[in-house]
């Protein structure tokens, strides 16, 4: 899941970027609503958290001008713990949902999950195909039993398992795991495909590639 994170206190934005990629998030940051708006043109994103108090432009105009582009992105705003005319103005503009600094990540973490499963229904809903299983926190199972991945191997298993036996692009894959500041190319998502592909060796379950369309998450033989 690819998340926008705008928020210009560094520290608290370096802590949530490590925090919430542990989650399994893969989070790109920008510091300034200039910079919001203009990557929200290009990019797409699962989830935005914004501060509402950003330098050059300030998070309710970043949040205006996405809606007036038609754009359905969940957005949660980040507000100052008094500000309760910021967070009225932030939910009549558009806003999805809000939290007031200070906050525990547990409560963040949940409240992007729940904008998550209201926004793309399947995407955090538990899932089966044939002995994988995945649970609404984004936790997978195989024959029962856990299935340890890593943040990135989990992004490229829960992007297959969204289409079951239907082709998805390398690009997208790639686009789903990596942040705008990573050193790596669509390529280097073949090397995740295929950790993954190992820790599913022996199951009914299996990764194929599909030449020139992508992988395919598919179940051999499923009802």
């Amino acid at each position: 899941m690819r998340l926008l994170l705008v928020e210009d206190t560094v520290d608290l934005a370096n802590w949530l970027q490590k925090a919430l990629t542990q989650k399994g998030f893969a989070v790109d940051w920008v510091a300034d609503g200039m910079a919001a708006d203009h990557v929200l043109q290009s990019e797409d994103y699962a989830v935005v958290v914004l501060d509402v108090a950003l330098p050059r432009l300030d998070g309710l105009t970043v949040l205006t001008r996405l809606r007036k582009r038609g754009q359905s992105v969940p957005v949660l705003l980040l507000t100052a713990q008094s500000a309760l005319e910021q967070r009225v103005q932030g939910l009549n503009s558009g806003a999805d949902d809000y939290l007031s600094k200070p906050f525990e990540l547990e409560e963040l973490e949940a409240r992007l999950r729940a904008l998550l499963r209201r926004s793309s229904g399947l995407a955090l809903q538990s899932q089966r195909l044939g002995q994988l299983e995945r649970d609404g926190e984004g936790y997978f199972q195989l024959n029962h039993k856990p299935l340890l991945l890593t943040p990135r191997e989990a992004s490229v298993l829960s992007t297959l398992m969204q289409r079951p036996g239907r082709p998805v692009s390398r690009q997208y894959l790639y686009e789903q795991t990596f942040r705008l500041t990573d050193e790596a190319s669509p390529e280097s998502i073949e090397l995740y495909v295929h950790r993954v592909r190992k820790k599913l060796a022996g199951s009914d379950v299996a990764i194929i590639t599909l030449r020139g369309l992508g992988y395919s998450l598919e179940c051999q033989p499923c009802d």
